[in-house]
């Protein structure tokens, strides 16, 4: 039984929910402990409870201590399996970062997952950050992965619902070309004026057409009803993106000037992936090899790469002007 100190580092959800990825690859019994220890609410979240149950559904898992705020799991995997799973934290937790922690388990066996939650809430990648900026990565190295948005779930009802499926495989080295490759923009909101959606585009795509020089494709998502109202933007230039959600009185040309101020900071700065998609790419990096790079080695890479050698999948990071990873 590996035991993994869940307040060491970054010391929030990411270790929970990497620990269990690595164990039921690595099919190996984990134990962690002092969860969240240093957070303000320390503890499991049910969004944390909702990401080790999806793990456990694709690898018949037994777990103990699965409560909220509990501060102690063990995670012992069985055979990893094609499994249909659904899953339901009840609050509006992040959808992408449960999908973060069952994908790389469910890419060995195939299956897929619906997932109800937040679609795109705070400290979180958007679900259009993982299906535009993640998964296509993962699919140039020969994964296949369909992501599916049902409905849309903002903080604090939720209410989003997802859909993923993947098939079996064994991906190839992780590769990231140089350069900007496509340039996207996703504005979306539920329940929301339909010009929401029109202006957040707007004001996203004149900044990156003026600061970067990029020209961006706009996919406009404006639904009715929803559990309740919210907005975002996700940009992206090839492996690089970045997110901004719209919130009570901020105007949406804000919104979407934020997100594309963020992905003009990325595109200016040296490495081939954006800052938050490197610590997200080195459980596949040390699953299936490959090389990347990035301007900073962040505190999120850093716990990644430490837990990675915890099961014996050690990663290269090399700093030299810019962040080299290597698998």
């Amino acid at each position: 039984m590996l035991t993994v100190d869940g307040s060491c580092l970054e010391g929030g959800g990411q270790i929970v929910r990497l620990a269990v990825a690595l164990s039921a690859l690595a099919q190996t019994p984990v134990t962690v402990t002092r969860i969240r220890e240093n957070r303000e609410n320390p503890g499991l979240a049910p969004q944390h409870i909702a990401a080790v149950r999806a793990v456990a559904g694709a690898c018949d898992a037994e777990c103990t201590g699965l409560a909220p705020r509990s501060r102690e799991i063990t995670f012992t995997p069985g055979g990893l399996r094609r499994a249909d799973l659904r899953i339901d934290p009840g609050t509006a937790g992040s959808i992408p970062l449960i999908l973060q922690a069952w994908l790389p388990v469910a890419l060995r066996a195939g299956g897929s997952i619906t997932v109800t939650g937040g679609t795109e809430v705070a400290w979180s990648p958007t679900i259009d950050y993982l299906d535009r900026v993640l998964a296509p990565v993962l699919r140039r190295a020969g994964a296949s992965i369909a992501v599916e948005v049902l409905e849309r779930g903002y903080y604090p009802r939720g209410g989003g619902r997802v859909h993923v499926r993947v098939k079996p495989s064994r991906p190839g080295p992780i590769a990231v070309p140089e350069g900007k490759g496509e340039c996207g923009i996703v504005s979306c909101s539920t329940g929301l004026p339909a010009h929401v959606v029109e202006r957040q585009a707007a004001a996203a795509r004149e900044f990156l057409r003026r600061d970067p020089g990029l020209a961006c494709t706009a996919t406009l998502d404006a639904r009715e009803g929803g559990a309740g109202p919210g907005s975002s933007v996700t940009v992206w230039s090839g492996a690089k993106g970045a997110v901004a959600l719209g919130r009570r009185g901020l105007p949406a040309e804000e919104v979407g000037r934020t997100a594309a101020r963020a992905l003009a900071r990325e595109c200016e700065s040296p490495g081939t992936v954006d800052v938050h998609l490197a610590d997200q790419l080195l459980v596949y990096l040390a699953c299936y090899g490959g090389e990347y790079s990035t301007h900073t080695l962040s505190m999120h890479a850093r716990t990644a790469c430490w837990i990675l050698s915890e099961f014996g999948y050690p990663v290269g990071c090399r700093e030299s002007g810019v962040v080299e990873f290597s698998g």
